[in-house]
């Protein structure tokens, strides 16, 4: 039985209850996000879709084609596309649901168009339960990988570091690192950013390998030249014949002597600006790790003076591109860099990241962004 009115108390007006379970309805699948904030979202997922896609189309083909056949061509091959990368079992399923589709425009008795309905349910529905396994696994290793980064960076005297990554995927490529070898020595600090060529669990995957191998042969105090090198032989044991290759800039740190000794294995040179304004790169090293085995690196050795800054960054800086698809570019990120205020490293990542995030808007990106700043005072 339900509950006798309140005296004095009216119930609200079915319309007015209409209205309410709508806006709990639209809360509920819109998580209180505007309008404006959803279609960007949309936005950005359509880009990255049409991006998966399109690197099967044969564009190449297609313009040497008469401009009146080409929508067709683009059509099969996107459909060629999307079709091909699913299960054959559930190939089949899209093709009976198209037929059924096009069979209810010649047969009005039979309902084929309910049918095919509810076969592309069906198809969505199994697709989404993949998605959701697939999100939780990789949300599971994400959480793996925040272990092997720093969470907080350490104390280094006369000194501050800060550093941020965002990753393309649940799970990244990029590497950054900030330790002492010997936690009881706080004469020598390590710096490091590394990328594995690739995206995603693959390069995750080499990423933790890297992590391992870096902090044990450090944990032996070896020279910095003999690390790389015994870095680059493991590496090139396990790159595929070159094609798994990880760039880095491996340096280490004297805090007595403000000296930093370093070796870029073919990454993007890092930038130190300083006090003055003046700009340098650190460029000396040699090839990626993995690409020879029996490769020669170079060190180099500079002196920090109070108010340098040091960035370091992987290529999804530089490469990072808005709706348009315009890359941020090297000079904007030296522009920023150069017009860096003299903040502390926190101060000064959230400052060249802001930069970044305003260029490139809602655009979801195609690689992992990371930075790290090491600031002499």
């Amino acid at each position: 039985m339900s509950a006798p009115p309140i005296p004095g108390v009216s119930s609200p007006p079915p319309r007015r209850r209409g209205l309410e379970r709508l806006r709990q309805f639209w809360q509920r699948v819109s998580e209180g996000r505007q309008i404006d904030d959803l279609w960007s979202q949309f936005a950005a997922d359509a880009r990255s879709s049409y991006g998966f896609y399109d690197r099967d189309v044969d564009w190449e083909e297609i313009h040497k084609l008469p401009a009146w056949r080409q929508p067709l061509h683009i059509t099969k091959q996107f459909f060629w596309a999307l079709l091909l990368k699913m299960s054959p079992a559930r190939r089949v399923l899209l093709l009976l649901a198209f037929f059924m589709l096009a069979m209810s425009a010649f047969e009005s008795q039979t309902r084929f168009e309910v049918i095919a309905v509810m076969l592309f349910v069906l198809l969505l529905s199994l697709e989404l339960a993949d998605k959701v396994t697939m999100k939780r696994d990789l949300e599971i290793a994400r959480e793996i990988q925040t272990w092997l980064v720093p969470s907080q960076p350490p104390e280094v005297a006369g000194a501050n570091i800060a550093f941020a990554t965002r990753p393309q995927n649940s799970v990244a490529g990029d590497y950054y690192d900030a330790f002492y070898p010997d936690p009881e020595d706080h004469q020598k600090l390590m710096l490091v950013i590394a990328d594995v060529a690739g995206k995603s669990v693959p390069a995750a995957l080499l990423m933790a390998t890297l992590q391992a191998s870096l902090r044990t042969i450090a944990g032996e105090n070896a020279e910095l030249e003999d690390l790389v090198a015994r870095l680059n032989r493991y590496a090139s044991a396990h790159s595929l014949n070159g094609l798994r290759f990880t760039t880095a800039v491996l340096s280490e740190y004297n805090p007595a002597t403000r000296r930093l000794t370093y070796v870029n294995a073919g990454h993007n040179a890092p930038i130190l600006r300083r006090a003055d304004g003046t700009m340098g790169a650190l460029e000396i090293g040699g090839l990626p790790l993995g690409i020879q085995s029996n490769a020669k690196f170079e060190t180099a050795s500079l002196d920090l003076e109070p108010g340098d800054v040091l960035i370091f960054f992987t290529d999804g800086v530089v490469e990072a591109f808005n709706e348009s698809g315009e890359e941020f570019g090297n000079e904007r990120w030296h522009s920023a860099i150069r017009n860096l205020p003299d903040w502390d490293a926190q101060q000064s990542l959230q400052f060249l990241m802001k930069h970044v995030d305003e260029f490139v808007g809602a655009t979801r990106q195609s690689d992992d962004i990371t930075c790290l700043v090491f600031r002499s005072k």
